[in-house]
């Protein structure tokens, strides 16, 4: 047993901190301590042994108990954790937190559903295409490889296979998703193929029933792990494998400190260990399509339809002089599609019954009092809410500026289209799926099943409907406005619209070639809407790549993004001033700093929030600098500084 441990903290603080260990409780490398820190106790993780104290040993305390009985961790993840500490700047100790599970105590994992694999084309022969590109995957040991093609060609069939083709070479396999809840099928095909190698590693589990999942894993009795972001630090032994479904998707980026993408670590851990990463999407992000056309990057094409399916009939229709947000063609086509025994699915990316409560006399909005946005009208619950901070207000009944008793609701929501919907064809089942009506454990997978099972003629919602639905009946799709996502402030507005008009579109016609989709917009002659209606994948990036070039935005730069966020504004404006002034003059040439300047999105729940941007061709100097900085800067005690390294949202 050593004498002393090397302790770290999920805190934002560069330190380890020495601990005399214990002999009634003794602590090894790998486990988790709890130890007195200040006047409290916390819970660390034991990164070293060491036989002499590096301070004074009178003044070092001792750990209080050791949490686990057997390592939870091992020197690879600590050799990850200082990478991903280095790379996002953040402790050793917040990146080891966001890598490993927190339960105190293990309780049994669920079992996995291992029943029919819902609608999977495993059963299918595998096209010549797919055979290629399995080929392609399985020819080297390690190396990456993006699997392009269209929605419904079968990606996920031949990730499989090349799972299949890792585990039978002795080696584990990382799979992961988006969004576990919206990638049922992909879990039950996995687990009806790997049957108890399988483990799943998402959110939904408790914490204790996520640990015993992660043992094990760790004692390789789970080979394959399906889950989302935090899934690529799974200690999966010899590892061989890493696959990244739906590689464009946002939610790959974590949204809190470290603020990590997966598919950065996994590049990482793939090259650490000899493994093979497998990404895919039939929407690439601009920066994998670049890195594909450039030659850095193996691509394979996938341009068919295994199930008898084919890209679907699309049609643009101008909603300009329609009176309600189902236009007449859709709502013709919704009834033909029903009279012929198919399903229909309406896309809306908003919630709530309205956008915004506005006054039509004075013209003003009302908005959060917490956060610089409008607040969302719900009907079903009569109040004013704010997606951001969820602040509710009743609908005032005259408008709080000039008194005009003429206000009411403007845009339209998931809400709303449901209402018109109802109206339009009342004898028709309809669900809604958003936010607001699978909030209970369970509704979402109980909608989705009434869907799959024919019991629903519609199904409507935001992004919930665009994601892993594959069902043979859907033979309609309306995306009831394309313009939203356009609308946005931000350089990546047309990549994300692409892909969600790309993406919904692909519901329909996966296994009949009689698929119609309509994108209604107020905009039918926006050059991102004709590409994407026109499923013209190579016009829209070389657009796309050509903007981004001429003005400096990924992949043809690196970006950081840092927010200063203060319940006192002008202490957040201060903040990044002050520290702009500081770094400015030791800026190397290359390096760009715009700002400071408000976010575009300058106040939420009661922060206000001012950031800086720096730019630069290669990451490498910039991160240097900043990484310097960001030990030293010290802000005010009311200002937070939040630091993102390559930023996908500057909202």
């Amino acid at each position: 047993m050593a004498e002393y441990l090397k302790v770290a903290f999920n805190l934002p603080l560069p330190n380890l901190f020495t601990y005399r260990n214990s002999p009634a409780s003794p602590a090894t490398v790998g486990l988790r301590v709890e130890a007195p820190f200040g006047r409290r106790k916390a819970t660390g993780y034991v990164v070293d042994e060491i036989d002499e104290a590096d301070i004074d040993p009178c003044s070092v305390k001792s750990i209080s108990r050791t949490i686990d009985g057997e390592a939870l961790f091992a020197q690879p993840t600590i050799e990850l954790a200082r990478w991903l500490s280095g790379m996002y700047l953040c402790s050793l100790g917040e990146a080891l937190a966001a890598m490993i599970p927190s339960g105190r105590r293990e309780s049994e994992a669920p079992a996995l559903d291992t029943g029919d694999a819902a609608i999977g084309d495993h059963a299918l022969a595998p096209t010549e295409e797919q055979r290629a590109a399995l080929a392609r995957i399985t020819r080297s040991d390690s190396g990456t490889t993006y699997v392009y093609g269209i929605t419904g060609s079968g990606k996920t069939e031949v990730f499989m296979q090349a799972a299949e083709a890792a585990l039978a070479g002795g080696r584990g396999v990382i799979y992961l998703v988006p969004e576990i809840a919206l990638t049922g099928q992909v879990v039950s095909a996995a687990a009806k193929r790997f049957g108890p190698l399988c483990a799943v590693l998402h959110s939904r589990l408790s914490p204790s029933r996520r640990l015993a999942e992660w043992r094990r894993i760790l004692r390789g009795e789970a080979r394959v792990v399906i889950g989302a972001r935090s899934a690529v630090f799974a200690p999966v032994k010899g590892l061989g494998l890493i696959v990244i479904d739906e590689e464009h998707e946002g939610s790959y980026k974590a949204g809190n400190a470290p603020r990590y993408h997966a598919r950065q670590v996994a590049m990482k851990r793939a090259a650490l260990e000899g493994a093979r990463l497998v990404m895919g999407s039939a929407t690439p992000s601009v920066e994998s399509w670049h890195l594909a056309v450039s030659g850095f990057m193996e691509r394979v094409t996938l341009s068919s339809r295994p199930a008898g399916g084919s890209i679907p009939a699309v049609e643009i229709v101008d909603m300009n002089g329609e009176d309600g947000p189902i236009s007449g063609r859709l709502a013709q086509a919704v009834r033909e599609t029903k009279a012929r025994g198919g399903q229909s699915i309406l896309f809306l990316n908003r919630r709530g019954f309205s956008w915004f409560f506005r006054c039509n006399t004075c013209g003003s909005e009302i908005r959060c009092r917490h956060c610089s946005v409008g607040l969302t009208y719900h009907k079903e619950r009569d109040s004013l809410e704010c997606h951001y901070c969820g602040f509710r207000m009743r609908p005032p009944k005259a408008c709080p500026e000039c008194n005009s008793l003429d206000v009411g609701w403007a845009g339209f929501g998931t809400e709303r289209i449901e209402e018109e919907a109802r109206r339009l064809f009342p004898e028709f089942s309809i669900r809604r799926l958003d936010a607001d009506t699978v909030s209970k454990k369970g509704e979402l997978e109980a909608t989705l099943a009434e869907f799959r099972e024919g019991r629903v003629d519609i199904l409507l919602g935001t992004q919930m409907v665009a994601k892993g639905l594959n069902f043979p009946k859907v033979k309609t799709i309306g995306v009831v406005l394309a313009d939203t996502t356009l609308n946005l402030p931000d350089f990546r507005a047309a990549e994300r619209a692409f892909a969600l008009i790309v993406q919904v579109a692909g519901r329909a016609g996966r296994f009949t070639p009689d698929g119609r989709v309509f994108v209604q917009t107020y905009r039918p002659d926006n050059e991102v809407i004709r590409l994407a209606a026109a499923m013209d994948a190579d016009g829209f990036y070389r657009r796309e790549l050509d903007q981004r070039s001429m003005l400096g935005f990924p992949p043809f730069s690196r970006l950081v993004r840092i927010v200063f966020r203060s319940r006192e504004a002008e202490r957040a404006s201060l903040a990044a001033e002050d520290f702009a002034h500081t770094v400015a003059p030791h800026l190397p040439e290359g390096v760009e700093l715009l700002g400071p300047a408000e976010c575009p999105l300058g106040k939420i729940a009661g922060n206000a929030r001012h950031q800086l941007l720096f730019r630069a061709v290669s990451l490498k100097p910039l991160h240097s600098i900043l990484a310097g900085m960001a030990a030293s800067f010290v802000p005010p005690h009311d200002v937070h500084l939040e630091m993102d390294i390559d930023p996908v949202n500057l909202m």
